[in-house]
């Protein structure tokens, strides 16, 4: 992470994520957290990270996410020069 981002109150939240411990209980935690929109958006972001990780075109990503072609290029900027964060969590969801 970019060291101008971290502050303490983003290691407390993330603090507070690690000790979710049931799908369950990150519904509950992240309804109270965020709105259904930031929800909503988040979602599509690591599912459309994922649709390009599997190599889908953009024109099937926005057909079947909704997303922006900007929001694509987003996220395909993360995957290419980010902090390999997508990468992680998908390895530890295939094993």
């Amino acid at each position: 992470m970019n060291e101008k981002m971290k502050n303490g109150n983003l290691d407390f939240m993330f603090n507070a994520v690690l000790q979710l411990q049931t799908l369950e209980e990150c519904y509950d935690f992240f309804e109270d957290l965020c709105t259904v929109t930031e929800l909503k958006a988040m979602a599509q972001r690591i599912v459309v990270a994922k649709m390009l990780r599997d190599k889908q075109v953009y024109s099937d990503i926005v057909a079947q996410t909704g997303a922006s072609t900007a929001t694509i290029s987003r996220v395909n900027r993360s995957l290419q020069y980010g902090c390999n964060g997508y990468e992680k969590i998908f390895q530890r969801m295939e094993d």
